[in-house]
């Protein structure tokens, strides 16, 4: 066997791998005679078929089973003794598989093409063009968060008379007769103008107006309609009203302290407000922490520029896909994924540099965290937490065990995002909700 290297670019090699028979035949041989002891060939006692007739019956796909395993194991043994980063799967060439002619060659010729990195070096003195952010809470954010809660518990009433913030069920009809559907309208959605002819109406009673000047926004959200339908809604219509819908604000008592937050958990309205605030600074303190930390990574991307073999990756995402995936997916997706695999090359370095992994038990703790996470927020933390063994079990060993890798990549993520911050000098900085939303749609 002979196996050699030839780097024709920077970041891209072949491979030809020349086997002679010399290589595979002893071994095709054995595993002949092993099929000729359990074939059972018409004519013939089981196992007592000659062996040349059973070569000529199995030869062939012995002798391509035998080969292709020299072929993996050679190749992956070869390419775990090179200094460079193989990035993807070798490709074999498509050209020499077409030209093999097992029945009568002796001799064998394979070529892969391979990508790579090499010469990562790592750099964390360098300063990093990121800044952390730390939000603070005011109290518009609060009271929001309060008066949504005290709506989605509230109770559903059905007045005479129309007022500002009610939905009106009725049916919406163009004057000419092309549009009719009967919908819910949240006077929410109406400009200031129009929105005064629906206020104190009844049931019954028709109102006259255009949708597409009237609605702001996205008028098939406001109606829950389809696009298309939507595009249809311009010039003159009317809307019957048939019923006058209104969420009643629930009050800040006892009965809305269990239902938000279990029986006899909060006591008094300054529990019950700080309780919100509390959880609300959480939510936006997990947001602020995966944006952060994306920032960081950016940063990082930015400063190490990688040499990836991008022709090659392309093809190999096509290949690997086996048609699922078009040149076109592949030109579009493809700065994501280089983006990816970047960051993905940078951290392993710095784990493998800095000796950082990830213990079973930091994958069993950040498993629990995010389980209690779920049953919180379904409200059944407290009466599931003896079950969390279970749960565990059953999450980690789930989806062919791809679960448990997935959490063990978090986790060697967060230690080398914790360790990079150690070593460099980040910008900090305390911002509002509104700025925080704002660097969020940038």
């Amino acid at each position: 066997m002979e196996i050699t290297l030839d780097k024709h670019a920077a970041n891209e090699a072949s491979v030809k791998i020349k086997l002679g028979e010399a290589d595979y035949q002893q071994t095709v041989d054995a595993k002949i005679k092993d099929h000729a002891k359990k074939a059972n060939i018409k004519g013939f006692r089981p196992g007592k078929a000659p062996f040349t007739m059973v070569k000529n019956l199995y030869g062939t796909s012995v002798l391509v089973e035998e080969i292709n395993a020299i072929l993996s194991k050679s190749l992956n043994d070869f390419l775990k003794e090179q200094e460079f980063e193989i990035l993807g799967d070798p490709l074999p060439s498509e050209e020499d598989s077409k030209s093999i002619d097992w029945k009568n060659q002796k001799d064998f010729e394979f070529g892969y093409k391979i990508g790579f990195v090499e010469n990562i070096e790592l750099n964390l003195d360098q300063k990093i063009d990121a800044k952390v952010y730390e939000i603070a809470l005011s109290d518009k954010e609060v009271n929001e968060a309060i008066d949504n809660i005290k709506k989605q518990y509230g109770k559903m009433t059905n007045p005479e008379v129309s007022e500002e913030n009610d939905f009106l069920y009725g049916d919406l009809k163009a004057d000419d007769g092309s549009y009719e559907e009967t919908l819910s309208l949240p006077l929410t959605s109406l400009d200031g103008r129009t929105v005064k002819k629906f206020i104190g109406v009844k049931k019954e009673d028709t109102i006259s107006f255009d949708p597409s000047k009237a609605i702001k926004g996205e008028i098939s959200e406001a109606l829950n309609i389809s696009k298309e339908a939507a595009e249809n809604l311009k010039g003159d219509f009317t809307f019957t009203v048939q019923n006058i819908n209104r969420t009643e604000e629930a009050q800040l008592d006892q009965e809305l302290f269990d239902k938000v937050f279990g029986p006899d958990q909060v006591s008094t309205e300054e529990a019950f407000l700080e309780k919100v605030k509390t959880i609300l600074s959480e939510n936006y303190q997990k947001e602020i922490k995966v944006f952060n930390e994306e920032q960081i990574k950016d940063g990082l991307i930015s400063n190490h520029k990688l040499d990836l073999p991008e022709a090659f990756l392309k093809e190999w995402l096509i290949r690997a896909n086996e048609g699922k995936v078009s040149n076109e997916d592949v030109e579009k997706e493809f700065p994501a994924y280089a983006k990816q695999l970047t960051w993905s090359l940078i951290s392993n370095k710095i784990s493998k540099d800095n000796d950082i992994k990830a213990e079973h038990e930091d994958v069993m703790e950040k498993t629990k965290e995010m389980i209690r996470e779920q049953l919180a927020s379904s409200g059944m933390g407290a009466q599931l937490e003896d079950n969390m063994d279970m749960f565990l079990q059953n999450y980690l060993q789930g989806n062919e065990g791809k679960n448990y890798m997935q959490m063990m990549t978090s986790v060697q993520n967060e230690k080398v995002l914790d360790f990079v911050k150690s070593k460099v000098n980040l910008k900090e900085e305390k911002i509002g909700v509104e700025k925080f939303k704002e660097l969020l749609e940038n």
